[in-house]
């Protein structure tokens, strides 16, 4: 992977790592390697209990190792860069978060949530962010 090119591989890693409650169920009913009631059993269990808080922590973490190579490859290494690229280190970092929430609630509200109505999650419909039922 080219260091040159930005956080933005760190940045998609982060959002499918913050989405992985949900996206074992999917694979799981996709692959016909578990029920549809399993799947969604697992789904509430993982998104509903404390593993969720977990991978957000995860989430987080992995965001900020990846801007953390970011910024040493583009020479920001001491404290001291830091103070002098102030504006543009909080710059990157917000642009780079908020990038982050985006891709999240896109990929595990709606693709996510669509695959899984898709393949037979039925309870996914009736907690859906957005009105599934009108499209299945």
């Amino acid at each position: 992977m080219d260091e040159k090119k930005g956080p933005w591989g760190w940045i998609y890693s982060s959002a499918l790592l913050a989405s992985m409650c949900c996206l074992p169920s999917v694979v799981l009913v996709m692959f016909g390697l578990a029920s549809v009631s399993y799947a969604a059993a697992l789904s509430n269990t993982l998104y509903w209990g404390a593993f969720r808080w977990w991978l957000y922590l995860a989430t987080f973490l992995f965001m900020t190792y990846g801007l953390y190579r970011f910024f040493r490859t583009e020479g920001i290494c001491t404290l001291d860069d830091v103070k002098r690229e102030r504006k543009r280190v909080i710059n990157t970092s917000i642009f780079s978060f908020t990038a982050l929430i985006i891709i999240y609630l896109i990929w595990n509200y709606v693709i996510l949530e669509l695959l899984g109505v898709a393949f037979g999650i039925d309870e996914w419909k009736e907690s859906a962010v957005w009105p599934v039922s009108l499209l299945f």
